[in-house]
């Protein structure tokens, strides 16, 4: 009993590192990836790098898309498109 009592510490702290750390993570790394499959035309999103623009096309044998900016058009990969920022962008206002 006593062997396990000095492990007993460390184990709780891992306990506490998974549920605290390491389990939001991999939630937020799935919740990413259905984001990502999920887009489709004409979506409004923004880039990580914080470009606004709207989806023209989708191609998913490179897993990239193709943005309508001001600027013009530009490739980006998938996992460039920040998902927290275009949900900001495209959620109802306030009043």
């Amino acid at each position: 009993m006593g062997d396990i009592g000095q492990f007993l510490p460390m184990i709780l702290i891992f306990v506490v590192a998974y549920f605290f750390m390491i389990r939001p993570q991999m939630k937020r790394q799935k919740d990413e990836k259905k984001f990502a499959a999920e887009l489709k035309r004409g979506d409004r999103v923004v880039t990580k790098s914080g470009l606004h623009g709207k989806i023209m096309d989708l191609n998913d044998s490179d897993f990239s898309c193709i943005l309508e900016t001001m600027a013009g058009k530009l490739k980006f990969d998938r996992s460039s498109i920040s998902m927290e920022m275009s949900k900001k962008l495209n959620a109802p206002e306030k009043k």
